[in-house]
């Protein structure tokens, strides 16, 4: 029977709308183009695209069914599997807790480099050195450092725009919000996709992201970096697809909407390479150099000093095009934080039935608080160490553990049955097979490689009681956590 007192989405846009706003992110644009152009371009394509066939979509049905079947939040929705599963579901909530208070300060400082653009680029010639020691007056070692109120002030409009998204609940709510960002979204990026590819140079930059190095296809390391980027991109064992699904209506689509949420975010992740390094070749013709010595890496320094670097590089419109550009982070980055916190705060409202409105309030309250961590000058060393481990170690075992769970434990024939019952594309023996064969192997593997690097030293370089307290603490807390959540008593109507 379904329980639609928690609310539905108003139309099936609406939904598929909000599961690609939470899968398309920040990610997307500065991890992706890296990851690609690293592990043999053209050909690493081919690798994504059976990782996501393989791995993605199967995984994005089975959480599209779970929700739908259960219409609860991920705790709510494995407790209703298997009463002792509860825990795992708690699990993916604290990690969304974790990730968004985190993701919060990215998105404010782009918000902050929006307006510096239309300052004039503030930033000035040493994009490096403003972004470091000016801005985030980034300590030379190890420390805290000093606070940072402009930050703190950004933090604020980041926390009250999702507040105010999600606080009128799904359809009032997160239905509209990303109704709106969405739009705006794609309209900006393919601005600056139309800019980018009419610069100079800017073939060299598509010849070196896309040109194929077919050895790399034997590489074991190029398919752990495509299924890798696949979890770290679409959303999946974060709870945020099961919670969203939670709230269709009895008889929808399920296998459908995910190869549309799958191949939309994928689709976001290369006109977001093809921007990325249209304007690097941009920038490497510029100085008379090759792409290899303008690309470096992927991640904060290419938004946050590669970018401005390039911006201040522009032939005309420099102003505007920083602007648009900082914004792509920050709508990207808000459609995400936004499913971030409906995973922490509906869950909350489906176990203890909370106001909707209490309860985001003092949720987003006590986020806020405690994301003024990040305004501090330290606040990116935290940052490095905290993704690195929840994105690494809470994910992934989070990932494997739900999936043995679900394909070798539970009877995975009904959730076929459920989606064949009311899809277009029908499941059969290849899904099952990814599921429990495939993938469990792959995220295994992908877990000792990890677990490998790590115990050979430090990560980051960073000093061991950081790693200890910041890193290594994040995913046994988050057992705890979830262990400690799922023993409460909840109040059942």
């Amino acid at each position: 029977m379904s329980t639609h007192h928690r609310g539905q989405w108003g139309s099936r846009t609406g939904f598929v709308l909000a599961a690609i706003g939470s899968a398309v992110g920040l990610g997307n644009i500065w991890r992706f183009p890296y990851v690609v152009a690293s592990n043999g371009g053209g050909a690493f394509m081919i690798v994504f695209l059976i990782a996501m066939l393989t791995a993605g979509i199967p995984i994005l049905i089975l959480e599209f069914s779970i929700g739908l079947k259960t219409h609860k939040s991920a705790p709510g929705a494995l407790g209703k599997l298997n009463k002792h599963w509860e825990w795992l579901g708690w699990l993916q909530v604290f990690t969304c807790f974790v990730i968004v208070i985190y993701y919060s300060v990215v998105i404010a400082w782009s918000l902050s480099y929006g307006l510096f653009s239309i300052q004039g680029m503030k930033w000035g010639g040493d994009t490096s050195l403003f972004f470091f020691s000016k801005y985030l007056e980034l300590p030379e070692a190890f420390s805290l450092g000093r606070f940072n109120p402009d930050i703190a002030v950004s933090l604020f409009i980041v926390w009250a725009i999702v507040a105010i998204s999600v606080i009128g609940g799904i359809k009032e709510g997160i239905e509209k919000a990303n109704k709106i960002f969405m739009p705006i979204l794609f309209v900006l990026v393919i601005l600056i996709l139309i800019r980018g590819i009419t610069l100079k140079g800017s073939l060299a930059g598509l010849d070196y992201l896309f040109k194929p190095d077919f050895s790399k296809l034997v590489d074991p390391k190029v398919w752990v970096a495509a299924y890798g980027q696949v979890f770290y991109s679409m959303s999946i064992a974060f709870g945020i697809m099961i919670t969203y699904s939670s709230y269709l209506p009895d008889k929808s689509d399920i296998s459908n909407n995910a190869f549309i949420t799958g191949f939309a975010d994928s689709a976001f992740s290369l006109l977001a390479g093809i921007t990325v390094f249209s304007i690097l070749g941009y920038m490497a013709h510029t100085r008379g150099v090759q792409v290899s010595e303008v690309a470096g890496s992927g991640g904060i320094g290419l938004a946050f000093i590669v970018f401005p670097e390039a911006i201040n590089a522009l032939p005309g419109f420099n102003n505007v095009f920083g602007l648009i550009f900082f914004l792509v982070l920050a709508f990207a980055g808000l459609t995400s934080a936004i499913s971030l916190t409906e995973v922490v705060i509906s869950s909350f409202i489906d176990k203890f039935k909370f106001n909707r409105k209490r309860a985001t309030i003092l949720i987003i309250l006590i986020q806020f608080i405690l994301s003024l961590i990040y305004s501090f000058g330290g606040g990116l060393f935290i940052l490095d160490i905290v993704d690195n481990f929840v994105n690494n170690y809470n994910i992934v075992v989070s990932g494997l553990i739900e999936i043995l769970l679900i394909a070798w434990v539970y009877k995975l024939g009904d959730f076929k049955t459920l989606i064949n019952d009311h899809s277009e594309i029908k499941v059969g023996i290849f899904w099952a097979f990814c599921l429990k064969i495939l993938t469990p192997v792959l995220l295994a593997i992908i877990l000792a490689l990890k677990l490998i690097s790590d115990f050979k030293a430090p990560y980051g370089g960073y000093p061991n009681y950081a790693v200890i307290a910041l890193g290594w603490s994040i995913p046994i807390i988050s057992i705890i956590v979830g262990i400690l959540a799922s023993k409460f008593k909840s109040n059942r109507i």
